[in-house]
């Protein structure tokens, strides 16, 4: 009879675990940001990616007959080369994976695959949902679509592998936008919030919210449009940078935690 009760609390506990029950029991860290760096970003670009791949700073940008693809210099940023949409078209995040780029579109459903080095285009696929945000983790693409679902997709087929919904403590948390994988964990805009949700890639329970205020206030100038949206991580330097569409300016940034920040 121990034997037997002790192998159902094992399958109750795996049953909890798996349907979130760690997400009503865990209270998320509470980051804020310590600026190490400024650098200039173009005021007219409408940031729907940014992306950091070998020394190299890659960016997408948004809106109809200014949508783009671009490489641009950290230090000065200038764009030192680009690619831009047909006027139909109003692009969305970006990512690099092994020597392509990957491109979403907004309403448009589609998704770009591009040659890293000369921006060729490679393929086009057709996805059914919104495109807002993507990223990788090393084996497939993680994708947003402006709810609480992140998509798991395979890079060469773009086939679903699976999915979660990202919840804070069983509230789910939608407008998910720009993505970026950092140190084995998502970092997500929101849509409109002046805070990055940072969610676990199993579960999709959210870990910790980052506290970008601050920034958004100096960023912002009462422009409603110009929200935080662009995460970047340099995992050689393990560097993270921020930026907003139509910001001035790209923040190299340092999380703390937030009591920390306070005077």
């Amino acid at each position: 009879m121990p034997t037997i009760c002790c192998a159902a609390c094992v399958i109750l506990f795996t049953l909890f675990f798996q349907f979130g029950c760690h997400s009503e029991t865990s209270s998320p860290a509470q980051l804020a940001a310590i600026v190490i760096k400024e650098y200039p970003h173009d005021r007219n670009a409408f940031t729907q990616g940014l992306v950091w791949d070998q020394g190299r700073v890659y960016e997408g940008t948004g809106l109809h007959k200014r949508s783009s693809l671009r490489r641009i210099d950290l230090v000065t940023g200038n764009v030192e080369q680009q690619l831009d949409y047909a006027p139909q078209f109003f692009a969305e995040g970006i990512t690099v994976f092994q020597d392509s780029i990957y491109q979403l579109t907004w309403q448009n459903q589609n998704i770009f695959q591009y040659d890293k080095g000369s921006f060729a285009l490679r393929n086009t696929w057709s996805w059914p949902c919104e495109g807002w945000g993507i990223t990788h983790d090393g084996s497939s693409l993680i994708v947003s679509d402006g709810t609480a679902t992140l998509y798991f997709l395979d890079p060469t087929t773009l086939v679903e592998k699976r999915q979660i919904t990202v919840r804070d403590h069983g509230q789910e948390i939608d407008r998910l936008n720009e993505l970026e994988y950092v140190n084995g964990t998502i970092y997500a805009n929101i849509w409109k919030e002046c805070r990055i949700v940072v969610i676990s890639p199993e579960t999709g329970v959210v870990t910790a919210w980052l506290d970008l205020s601050e920034l958004c206030a100096r960023m912002q100038n009462g422009n409603a449009e110009a929200v935080l949206n662009g995460i970047m991580h340099d995992p050689e330097q393990d560097r993270l940078f921020v930026t907003g569409k139509l910001w001035p300016a790209l923040f190299e940034i340092r999380t703390v935690p937030a009591q920390q920040k306070k005077p």
